[in-house]
C-alpha cells in the first residue's frame, strides 16, 4: 500500500486510508450562490492576467464591476506647467550620502507615484427595451426569481431570473489564453426584440490612490474618445471593434465569435454602445468580447466555453489539494475548507498574471494599480507549495526582468559598490515609485532567494541553478554591502534610515530590526548554499556579514521590534498597531542560528497578549497561524485562521477590514501558504499534519510540498 500511495504522490494522515481525495465533490460543495448582487464584491471569471466581475445578471448590468488585466496601463497628462524634463530630472533627498527618490518637488513626485495607473477596460451589461425598441431604465428590483451560481470546477457563472414574466438565462465564461469574455443569453425576449447587450467605457486616471469597489469614472466623457468600426475585415471572428483612447494609450474591444448582431453608438456624447441580434428568429445570443492593446483575432464562443471547462478541470485535478472535512469532527473544518477552495479559485483569477499582482488583484484598484514587491511573497509563494508552477512561472521571471533597474537603483542612484536593490512599489517597467517608505523598506530584499529555493526543490536541476545565478548573486551582494560595520561593536548593523515590516517606526531611529536581521541571516545563508550547489565559492563578504550580524534585540526575555526601542513599547500603541512581524522570527521563517525557539515562543505569546489585533489585517493572520503551528500550538493556529477579524465573504473575497478596501488578496495568499505548511509540514517536522490539532481533525493531503 505504501508503494501505491507514493506512486500516486498522495499523503493521507488519518486513522483510515483513503486512496484519493474526492476533489470534484469537495470543490462543488462550495459553489457560491447569490440571489442578489453584492454591493461590495462581484462574482468573477478570469485567467490570472484578465478578470471579469459580474453582478447578479452574470454581466455588469446594474453594477459597473471592473474588467481588468495585468497589461492595460496608461499615463495621465502632465499637470499644467510641467514638462517631461521635470519628470526625467526629478531627484529626491540625500540622506547619509545616499540619493533617495522622495522629497523634492511635489508635483513630479506625485505624478511619478500615480503613473502609470491601471485601466478598467470597460463594462458589459444586458440591454432592456420595450416593444417599440426604446431603451428601458430597468433596476435589479424589477427582476424576479433570481438565482446565480458560480461553478468552480468549470469557471462558469450561470445567472437565471425573470423579467416581465419572461425567463432569462446568462452564462459567462472567460477565455483562459486571451483577454476575452464569452457570453450566452437565452430568453424569449431576444425574439421579441426586447433584450440585447450594451458596452460602456470609463475614463481612467491616477487621481485616487484607491478605487473600490468600482474603477474609473463614467461621467467624464469629454476626457477620452471611442470610435466604432464594423466589418468582417477587422480580424478573424471579429465583426465590430471599438477603439478607446485615453491620453496616449489606446485599447481595442473586439466583438464577434458568435451569433450575428448589429451595433450602434447610443449618443455622440457618450461611450456606450448597444448590441442587438441580427435576427429575431432565435431565442439565444452568443458573443465573444475581447480586449487587447492591438487589433487581433478573437476566439469563438464555443472554444472559450470548452477552454474554460478543460482548463479549470486540469487546475483542480493536477495541483495540490487538502481535504479537512471528510471525517473531521470539528465543525470549524467546514468553514476553513470553504475558505481554501474559494481562495484557490480566486487566486487563479486574480493573482496568476505575467506581473506580480496588486493587493486587490484584478477586482478593483489600490495604490494606483501598482504592485508591491515586498508583498510578492504573500501573493505568490503559495503557488510553489501547492505545485502550481505553471501559474507561478508567469510572473517569476520578474526578478530577471527587473534586475537592470535594481542594479541601477543600488549602484547608480544610491551609490552602493555592488548588488541590486529590489524596489517596493513598482509597475511593469521596474521603476520604483517615489516615496519615503517605498525607498526605505528592506524586507523585500531576500524574497528572490526564497522563490529560487522553492524552484530548486521542485526541479533539482542545474538549469534552475544557472537561471537564478545572476539574480541571487546581485541580491546577496547588496545585502552584504547594505549591512554597515560598527567599529565599536564589531557587528554589522542594519542601520538607519530604514522602515521595518510594519512601516510604523521612525526610519532615522530604527537600528537592527529583529525580523529583518533574521531574514538577512537566512537569506545570506541560502545564497551561500546556492553557490555551493553551483560548485563555486561565494564572496567572503556574504559569510562575514552573515556570521557577524548584530544580535537580535532582546528586552526582558523577548525579542523586540528593533534595537533601542522604548522598554515599554509593548503597551505603546505606536509600536503594536500594525503587522506583528516579531512572530515571523520563527513561524514564517524557519529557525535561524541567531533565533532562540524558547524566546521566539515567549515573544509570540506576548504578541498575542499585547498586540492590537483589532488593527491587524490580511496576511497578519496567516503569519500568526504559522508561528503558532511551529511553536506547537495547533489549536491557536486554527483560531488565527478563523479569527473574527479575518473574514472571507460569500464568494470567498478576503475582506480588507478597517485598513484597506475589499478584497485584500495577500490575506488569501497567507491562508493558502499557512494551510500548506500546517498540512504537509516544514523542514524538520515529523508529525502528521503538524499544524492541525490531533483531536477532531482528519487531514488528507495530495501534492503539497513541504515548506522551508
Amino acid at each position: 500500500m505504501l508503494g501505491i500511495l507514493l506512486a500516486l504522490s498522495i499523503v493521507v494522515w488519518s486513522l483510515e486510508v483513503i486512496a484519493t481525495i474526492p476533489r470534484h465533490t469537495l470543490v462543488s460543495r462550495y459553489n457560491p450562490v447569490r440571489n442578489a448582487s453584492s454591493s461590495t464584491t462581484p462574482m468573477q471569471v478570469g485567467n490570472g492576467f484578465f478578470a471579469f466581475g459580474a453582478d447578479v445578471t452574470g454581466l455588469q448590468t446594474f453594477l459597473p464591476w471592473a474588467i481588468m488585466s495585468d497589461w492595460a496601463w496608461k499615463n495621465d497628462s502632465l499637470p499644467v506647467g510641467m514638462t517631461s524634463a521635470n519628470i526625467t530630472s526629478y531627484r529626491g533627498v540625500v540622506w547619509d550620502g545616499v540619493q533617495y527618490e522622495f522629497g523634492g518637488p511635489a508635483d513630479p513626485q506625485q505624478w511619478l507615484i500615480s503613473n502609470p495607473n491601471r485601466v478598467n477596460l470597460g463594462r458589459i451589461g444586458l440591454l432592456f427595451r420595450d416593444v417599440h425598441g426604446q431603451t428601458l431604465n430597468v433596476s435589479e428590483e424589477d427582476l424576479k426569481n433570481i438565482h446565480q451560481t458560480l461553478d468552480l470546477w468549470s469557471g462558469t457563472i450561470t445567472s437565471r431570473f425573470t423579467y416581465n414574466g419572461e425567463a432569462v438565462t446568462v452564462q459567462t465564461y472567460a477565455s483562459q489564453s486571451t483577454s476575452a469574455i464569452a457570453l450566452y443569453v437565452h430568453s424569449n425576449l431576444l425574439q421579441q426584440g426586447r433584450l440585447g447587450v450594451f458596452l460602456d467605457f470609463p475614463w481612467n486616471d491616477g487621481s485616487s490612490k484607491f478605487q473600490a469597489p468600482f474603477v474609473g469614472y463614467w461621467n467624464e466623457s469629454d476626457l477620452h474618445t471611442t470610435s466604432l468600426r464594423v466589418g468582417d475585415w477587422l480580424g478573424e471572428n471579429v465583426h465590430a471593434q471599438i477603439t478607446h483612447t485615453e491620453v496616449a494609450s489606446t485599447f481595442f474591444t473586439s466583438i464577434g465569435g458568435g451569433d450575428g448582431f448589429s451595433i450602434s453608438r447610443d449618443s455622440p456624447d457618450e461611450h456606450r454602445y448597444s448590441i442587438t441580434p441580427s435576427s429575431h428568429s432565435s431565442e439565444t445570443l452568443s458573443l465573444t468580447v475581447a480586449y487587447s492593446n492591438d487589433t487581433t483575432s478573437i476566439p469563438i464562443f464555443s472554444s472559450v466555453e470548452a477552454e474554460s471547462i478543460a482548463t479549470w478541470e486540469t487546475y483542480w485535478t493536477s495541483g495540490g489539494f487538502v481535504d479537512m472535512v471528510t471525517g473531521s469532527a470539528d465543525p470549524r473544518a467546514d468553514e476553513l475548507q470553504r475558505r481554501i477552495i474559494l481562495s484557490r479559485y480566486l487566486m487563479r483569477i486574480n493573482e496568476a498574471g505575467h506581473t506580480p499582482p496588486q493587493e486587490s488583484g484584478l477586482t478593483n484598484t489600490g495604490w494606483y494599480g501598482k504592485f508591491h514587491m515586498e508583498m510578492y511573497f504573500w501573493h505568490c509563494a503559495h503557488w510553489a507549495l501547492w505545485n502550481d508552477w505553471d501559474l507561478l512561472y508567469r510572473s517569476l521571471d520578474v526578478y530577471s526582468r527587473f534586475l537592470p533597474t535594481s542594479l541601477q537603483r543600488a549602484q547608480i542612484q544610491e551609490g552602493f559598490s555592488t548588488g541590486a536593490r529590489w524596489s517596493k512599489m513598482t509597475d511593469p517597467s521596474g521603476r520604483s515609485a517615489p516615496g519615503e517608505i517605498n525607498e526605505l523598506l528592506i524586507w523585500q530584499q531576500p524574497h528572490p532567494l526564497v522563490f529560487a529555493e522553492y524552484e530548486y526543490r521542485a526541479t533539482q536541476s542545474r538549469t534552475t541553478l544557472e537561471k537564478w545565478r545572476n539574480v541571487l548573486h546581485a541580491t546577496a551582494d547588496w545585502m552584504s554591502v547594505y549591512a554597515r560595520k560598527n567599529t565599536s561593536t564589531g557587528f554589522y548593523d542594519l542601520a538607519p534610515p530604514l522602515y521595518v515590516v510594519a512601516e510604523d517606526t521612525d526610519p532615522n531611529a530604527t537600528w537592527n530590526p529583529a525580523f529583518e536581521l533574521a531574514y538577512w541571516r537566512f537569506g545570506l545563508g541560502m545564497a551561500q548554499t546556492w553557490m555551493t550547489r553551483l560548485g563555486e565559492d561565494s564572496p567572503d563578504a556574504w559569510g562575514e556579514v552573515k556570521e557577524h550580524l548584530a544580535p537580535l534585540p532582546i528586552e526582558n526575555g523577548t525579542y523586540v521590534v528593533y534595537e533601542g526601542i522604548e522598554s515599554d513599547f509593548w503597551t505603546d500603541p505606536t509600536f503594536i498597531n500594525d503587522h506583528p512581524a516579531l512572530v515571523g522570527l520563527y513561524g514564517w521563517l524557519p529557525q535561524t542560528s541567531n533565533v532562540s525557539i524558547d524566546i521566539a515562543k515567549t515573544t509570540a505569546e506576548k504578541v498575542w497578549q499585547y498586540w492590537n489585533i483589532s488593527n491587524c489585517w490580511g496576511w497578519d493572520f496567516g503569519m500568526l497561524a504559522m508561528s503558532a503551528a511551529r511553536n506547537g500550538d495547533a489549536e491557536q493556529a486554527i483560531e488565527w485562521l478563523l479569527h473574527p477579524l479575518f473574514q472571507f465573504d460569500d464568494v470567498g473575497m478576503p475582506i480588507g477590514g478597517v485598513r484597506v478596501p475589499t478584497p485584500y488578496f495577500p490575506g488569501a495568499g497567507s491562508l493558502l501558504y499557512a494551510i500548506a505548511m500546517m498540512a504537509a509540514g516544514w523542514d524538520g517536522s515529523t508529525a502528521e499534519a503538524p499544524g492541525f490539532p490531533t483531536q477532531g481533525w482528519r487531514v488528507s493531503v495530495e501534492n503539497i510540498s513541504v515548506a522551508l
